[in-house]
Formats: C-alpha cells, structure tokens, sequence
C-alpha cells in the first residue's frame, strides 16, 4: 500500500524566504518551489539533469540550486503563517517514479488546505484522469518540459538515444490533454537554450507553440558535475539574449518567425523591427527578465551570483540595458 510522503524538497531561496533557513539573498523568489522528495534517481535519463538515473550528481540538486529536504508538516505550518512576503506563487516539481502521481495529489491538496496561493505543476507527460483531478483540487497551471527545440535533439538529449522514456510525440500529447482541461493560456513550454541548437531552432519552437496560444518559458543551458553534459559548453550570450528578445516580440504580439532574417549560421540578423521600436522594447528591459508562469523569476537558476545573468530576476538598471546592448551584438 503506497503511503503519504513525509518529505518534501524546498529550494534553498524558498526555503530562506518560508523561514525553514537563513540565508543572504542577492534577489528573493517570487515563487515558492518544492520538489517531490524520492530517495533514488528519476527514472528519466535526461542528459543535462542532475536527477537522471545515470547522473552521478547530487540528489538535493535540480540545476545549480541546493533543494535541501523538509519535512511536509512543517512546510505546511510555514505556508499557513505565511504573510508579507514576496512569494505570489507555488510550483511543483515532478520527479518521475512509481506512485508519483500519488505524491503529487497529496501535496496539492495539504496546500490547498493552509494555503490560497495559485500553484503551477512542472511535470513529465501525467494521465488525463491525473491532470483533470489536480486541476480539480487546485493546480492552476502547467509547465511542460520539452526542454529541447525540436525532435531529434528531443530524441538524443531526453529520448530514446539516451535510453529515456519521453518522446516528443507523448509530450505534445500531453500538451492537447493540457489544452483540453485548462487551456492553452495557462500552459507553459519550457526550452533550455544551449543544448546544440540554432538560434532559428529556438525562434521557430517559441512561434510554433505560440500559434498555438502557448507561451515559452526560457532557460539556459547549465552544465552540472556528474551530468552526461557536464563538458558542454554554455550557450554564447548573444545566441540567449536574441532568442529572449524575439521570444518577447512574438508572445506580445509585435512580430513573427517569418518576418525576421538570419545568417548562414542561423543566427538572426533582423528582428523585422524598425530600430525605433526595437529600442524602445530593449530599453523597457522585460524580454530580459525571467520568463515562465506569472511571478515565476528563479534567482540564480541558471548562473552563479555576480556572474553574467542570462534571466534577470528582477528590473533591469541602466547599466544592465547597456550591457544588454553589447550582448546583442555579440556574434561571437
């Protein structure tokens, strides 16, 4: 018989903003993210994670952030008290295991008990039956983590190839059954730039998964220490910040794929923008910010603190506009 999980992982930064732990923060998280607790590997075998059954990484880490462990109950009491925080959100991240499913519903509906805060689900492909009944209980939105921006990287880096259980044709699956019980507006598709793609792969999968009225949630390629990409490059700056910018004008609307032109290389040369608007989107500095569900800014996912940020997690200064400036016109 499969019982409650009496564990869960909380981020190192939720954990300081719940009250779990002390700890300097640089930028505090708008967004609250736990992690199911299992005391082996994921199942999946994806070739960039630190969680995949061959990894050799920790298992307190998803991506360069410590998740260190709680127990349940005393999360719960932390979210009951909760109040003038900077926390508007809740996410969920799945691992995948037997019963997890279970898990999953057990920890949603304890929230939804002490807490009002809307709740997002990152997670592998689940059931129809599965997603209907969390939404029921209260799971807002989706994140679903195509990771890769098209099939046969999917295949290599996630699939088959690298003897995982994912396929691109599941997940798009899963994003119908998505589509069918919330809505396309509240799912996100997350992509990892950086992962032997073109800056066209990119751009192409953000408008096709935005003509379908699904927003893309950026992130950057990071190379974790007992990972099969642990050698693997970073994705070069100006590649990140032209897809962010592109990404920008294609979700609100202010241009398309089509439109834009690259070089032989695939790297994009024209926004299809008159310089004027193209500045005037740059300098309001929110395509460089974090992107993801509402209130979603994961400080220091992707980078160490006073390293280059590829996602700011909050404002941009001037001085960052400037920078961003450069990175643009680096081709490097």
């Amino acid at each position: 018989m499969h019982k409650n999980p009496k564990l869960i992982r909380v981020s190192i930064g939720s954990a300081t903003c719940l009250g779990l732990t002390k700890m300097k923060l640089d930028a505090y998280p708008t967004t609250a993210y736990l992690m199911l607790y299992h005391e082996g590997k994921c199942v999946a075998n994806c070739a960039f994670c630190s969680q995949a059954r061959e990894s050799r990484s920790k298992s307190d880490r998803l991506s360069r952030i410590q998740w260190p462990d709680y127990g349940i109950s005393k999360v719960l009491v932390k979210f009951k008290k909760l109040n003038k925080t900077p926390i508007k959100r809740i996410c969920i991240q799945a691992l995948n295991y037997p019963h997890f499913n279970k898990d999953i519903l057990y920890l949603v509906k304890e929230l939804k008990k002490v807490s009002s805060l809307p709740i997002s689900l990152s997670c592998h492909p689940i059931n129809e039956k599965t997603l209907y009944n969390l939404h029921k209980l209260g799971i807002d939105r989706i994140g679903i983590p195509f990771d890769v921006a098209n099939p046969e990287l999917f295949r290599k880096i996630k699939g088959k190839d690298n003897k995982g259980p994912y396929s691109w044709e599941k997940h798009q699956n899963y994003l119908e059954i998505g589509k069918k019980i919330l809505g396309s507006e509240k799912i996100t598709v997350h992509l990892i730039v950086g992962l032997g793609e073109s800056e066209y792969d990119d751009i192409a999968f953000i408008q096709e998964f935005w003509n379908m009225g699904v927003k893309t949630g950026l992130f950057a390629f990071t190379p974790l220490r007992g990972t099969k990409l642990e050698n693997y490059p970073r994705p070069k700056i100006g590649h990140y910040r032209r897809v962010q910018l592109a990404r920008y004008i294609i979700i609100y609307n202010h241009g398309k794929l089509e439109s834009m032109k690259f070089n032989k290389n695939n790297q994009l040369i024209d926004f299809g923008l008159s310089r004027e608007k193209l500045n005037f989107l740059i300098e309001k500095g929110i395509p460089f910010q974090t992107s993801g569900c509402p209130n979603c800014n994961r400080p220091y996912y992707n980078e160490r603190p006073g390293k280059k940020l590829f996602n700011y997690p909050k404002p941009l200064t001037d001085e960052n506009i400037r920078g961003i400036h450069k990175d643009l016109g680096d081709y490097s």
